[in-house]
């Protein structure tokens, strides 16, 4: 935990498959932030209540603290199952209230978008789109959302459009840590090794898993270090969504929302093909669209 929230008026919660995080928050400021890992596959429905307030139990007083949580908590697997909203229409929409043991809770999931074809869904980036166009209303474009299951996220006119998941992440981390390329990868990074395995797949998406089985002949035959191999796996990976999500942003305002590291990378992948994007810090969209949800909220009710 970090900060000191000796007064807050609410908390928002981010509430992902393996991560729990909370900020409280004095109207749009965050003032203190504390996060777990009791994700939804740690815990069972009967288990929300008390992983969240053990997280957030010091920033509590005696009347009940509004709680305005996105992600995995409305799955289906969740504390609440919240139906999805069904694109075109706004990221934001009417949240489930979520009845409590704890009075001191007064908790609010918000639903997450679906798209019926192609068949996607997604919980928890529909508040990081939000967060973003709270502060440029007038987007039109596309919002990449790089992460464990990536999203290309198309906009126009204050709508979601529509959207698309890579498993890219996920991948990553199964190749890297469950096939034989575990006796290969390691830590460290090569730029210009990246690039080359990025155009790779960009080109020759069809040659991806021979590529992916070059990275260990390479490792036996050619002594490619592990920063090396860390870096081809990253930029086949990555090269091969760019390819299939071209549509989205070949010509297109993009803009790529994420943690630091990966977001550059995305970026910088993005650049190798002509294609200038912006960077915006994942955390502070989710907080954005939180507090954006929160002021809805308070509007309808006034």
């Amino acid at each position: 935990m970090t900060g000191s929230a000796t007064y807050c008026d609410w908390v928002a919660v981010d509430w992902g498959t393996s991560t729990l995080r909370a900020w409280a928050m004095r109207g749009a400021e965050m003032v203190a932030e504390a996060r777990s890992d009791s994700g939804m596959n740690s815990l069972d429905k009967s288990q929300f209540e008390a992983a969240l307030l053990k997280l957030v139990d010091p920033w509590l007083g005696g009347r009940p603290m509004p709680v305005v949580a996105c992600g995995m908590a409305g799955a289906r697997q969740g504390w609440t199952e919240v139906p999805y909203r069904t694109v075109p229409c706004m990221p934001l929409g009417g949240g489930v209230a979520v009845p409590t043991s704890d009075t001191r809770l007064s908790v609010t999931i918000l639903p997450g978008l679906k798209q019926d074809n192609p068949a996607d869904v997604m919980r928890g980036e529909e508040t990081q789109v939000a967060g973003y166009l709270s502060g440029r209303p007038g987007f039109d474009g596309v919002l990449c959302l790089p992460g464990t299951h990536s999203k290309w996220v198309e906009i126009s006119a204050g709508e979601v459009v529509s959207f698309r998941t890579f498993m890219t992440g996920e991948l990553f981390d199964l190749v890297s840590r469950h096939s034989v390329l575990r006796h290969s990868t390691g830590a460290g990074w090569d730029a210009a090794v990246f690039a080359e395995a990025l155009g790779d797949t960009l080109s020759r998406p069809e040659s991806l898993a021979a590529k992916l089985f070059a990275i260990r002949a390479e490792t036996l035959l050619h002594d490619l270090s592990p920063a090396a191999a860390n870096a081809m796996l990253s930029g086949l990976l990555i090269g091969a969504e760019l390819a299939a999500a071209r549509p989205y942003w070949l010509g297109r305002d993009v803009v790529v929302i994420g943690a630091e590291l990966l977001a550059a990378r995305y970026a910088k992948a993005l650049e190798l093909q002509g294609v200038p994007a912006s960077l915006a810090d994942a955390d502070a969209m989710v907080r954005a669209g939180l507090a954006a949800a929160r002021n809805a909220t308070r509007e309808a009710a006034a």
